[in-house]
């Protein structure tokens, strides 16, 4: 499953997602006067919807909605250049909006319920408005639920799946022409949108991400990715690094490069081949003022030469979402995972000795078909095994068209999910709190976001390890990396002390001192 939720976005977005992150994440909530909301808010900000922070004018108003994980706010940058190259304008308000899309998300149940009751509304409105008002679906849950969409329930006017956002112009002019559905769902194999310049419609100005891959090919037992999104496919390299270099040009501090399987990029540059690890490195050397991140990898491709790369470029965040989602041996197998528990924590342990003070997350699931109280109670040992910097958590729910939906039955009451779900959300919560603990005292270089949520008088930025710092603001700036000495925290978030601006580069020269 990835982060294939809301994990809200440096965007934001969000992490993404959500990264969510995220992206889109539990880190960007600042700090927290009652704890079990971030409970909540691991799994409902998967489902929140992110809104276009950017405006235009065009011929007609666009107001484009996004659920879902750092991918899909990634895809509508996409399809926000691609209206902008037809003559559309953007709105952040609905009421302005001549057509309103919705970006999806089929990865989790509620998800598409919420976008569901939300197409509702929308139809709702469009029987009693005057004037044209068209309707879209994009993205995953498109391409899956078209025929529920288009022809028993009526409820939009466009269907564009993940690969059909360059027809999105075409397929807007035959509805207002005809007073028909349009749709295109068809994948494509080659498809990756390499010559397009996304817009970054919800961007903070420091952060961004930069897609580098489409679809999967991993087939995990309860995954609908490669079934709405396809196949995988590599961006060429070279349009990637000129992606980054023009975020830099602009003034961003921070990218994180996105695919479905991330660590899983492979594409053939004339004759030699290129790897993640060696894109990871190219990206890098872009700037050495430039924090680079990536999101999400699978356990199955995380090498040692992808971990060496954090350990020799400064700029590489050391910090690692590695999706384990189970700690028994046997549902992963049930879930076609293709590691075992022992080879996961070897892999920890490595990527701990070859990266000393690397943080990781993760996502796990509780209650997979089959799972036995022994198993659930295997997923709490890895855990403090482990002992995860953060992670995303979530009850199975059955997909359609997955494996795990056509092979297993599940069987797991769902009061008994929640209650081991329940289970790890407590576990975490006090790892993370006990992680957060170890950096009081310590210096961290924080890159800052902007201002708290609950006072301006106060700046939120993330470490190089992706937690969130909140520091008084004084005289530091958004774009600005800034030594804080951590002096408390919550599980959520890290408070401090501001000590001073710096540069990567120069924190990377102080440490080779020490």
């Amino acid at each position: 499953m990835g982060r294939c939720g809301y994990t809200r976005t440096p965007l934001w977005f969000s992490y993404c997602l959500a990264t969510d992150r995220a992206m889109e994440l539990i880190n960007d909530i600042d700090i927290l006067d009652d704890e079990l909301r971030k409970e909540r808010l691991d799994s409902d900000e998967l489902d929140r919807p992110k809104m276009a922070g950017h405006e235009s004018e065009g011929q007609r108003q666009v107001y484009l909605e996004t659920y879902g994980c750092q991918m899909n706010v990634s895809d509508s940058e996409i399809v926000a250049s691609v209206l902008q190259e037809h003559g559309y304008g953007l709105t952040r308000d609905e009421e302005e909006a001549d057509v309103v899309l919705i970006n999806t998300c089929a990865i989790r149940e509620n998800a598409e319920q919420k976008v569901r009751t939300r197409l509702g509304m929308l139809r709702a409105r469009k029987r009693d408005q005057d004037g044209p008002f068209m309707i879209g679906v994009l993205g995953c849950m498109a391409e899956r639920l078209r025929e529920k969409l288009l022809e028993q329930e009526k409820l939009v006017d466009v269907v564009a799946g993940p690969d059909a956002y360059r027809d999105l112009p075409t397929l807007l002019a035959e509805a207002d022409e005809s007073g028909q559905a349009a749709v295109n769902v068809q994948l494509s194999k080659e498809e990756t949108y390499a010559d397009l310049n996304p817009v970054r419609y919800d961007s903070n100005g420091v952060s961004a991400f930069v897609s580098i891959m489409r679809g999967c090919d991993n087939m995990c037992a309860f995954c609908v990715v490669p079934f709405t999104r396809g196949r995988e496919r590599s961006r060429p390299v070279t349009t990637i690094l000129s992606e980054v270099a023009q975020l830099v040009e602009e003034g961003y501090k921070e990218v994180t490069v996105l695919g479905q399987n991330v660590n899983s990029y492979h594409y053939t540059d004339g004759s030699h081949d290129v790897n993640f690890a060696e894109l990871l490195d190219r990206v890098s050397q872009v700037s050495p003022e430039l924090r680079v991140r990536y999101s999400t990898s699978h356990p199955k491709d995380c090498s040692d030469e992808l971990l060496r790369v954090h350990a020799r470029r400064h700029n590489v965040c050391n910090y690692i979402h590695l999706p384990v989602q189970h700690g028994n041996t046997d549902v992963l197998d049930r879930m076609r995972r293709t590691y075992t528990r022992e080879r996961y924590l070897r892999l920890i342990e490595r990527a701990r000795s070859i990266c000393p003070g690397v943080a990781f997350s993760t996502d796990l699931i509780a209650g997979f078909c089959g799972e036995t109280e022994a198993q659930h109670q295997d997923t709490l040992s890895l855990m403090r095994e482990v002992e995860y910097d953060h992670a995303y958590m979530f009850k199975y729910s059955e997909r359609p068209d997955t494996y795990a939906a056509r092979k297993y039955e599940d069987d797991v009451p769902d009061d008994v999910k929640q209650r081991r779900l329940q289970e790890i959300i407590t576990l975490q919560r006090a790892h993370s709190l006990q992680s957060n603990q170890r950096d009081v005292g310590t210096v961290a270089t924080v890159l800052v976001e902007g201002t708290s949520k609950k006072s301006d008088d106060q700046l939120r930025g993330r470490t190089d390890t992706n937690k969130m710092v909140v520091f008084d603001r004084e005289d530091y700036a958004k774009g600005e990396y800034v030594n804080v000495r951590i002096t408390d925290c919550t599980s959520a978030t890290l408070l401090g002390e501001p000590l001073g601006r710096t540069t990567l580069q120069a924190e990377a020269e102080r440490l080779q001192v020490a």
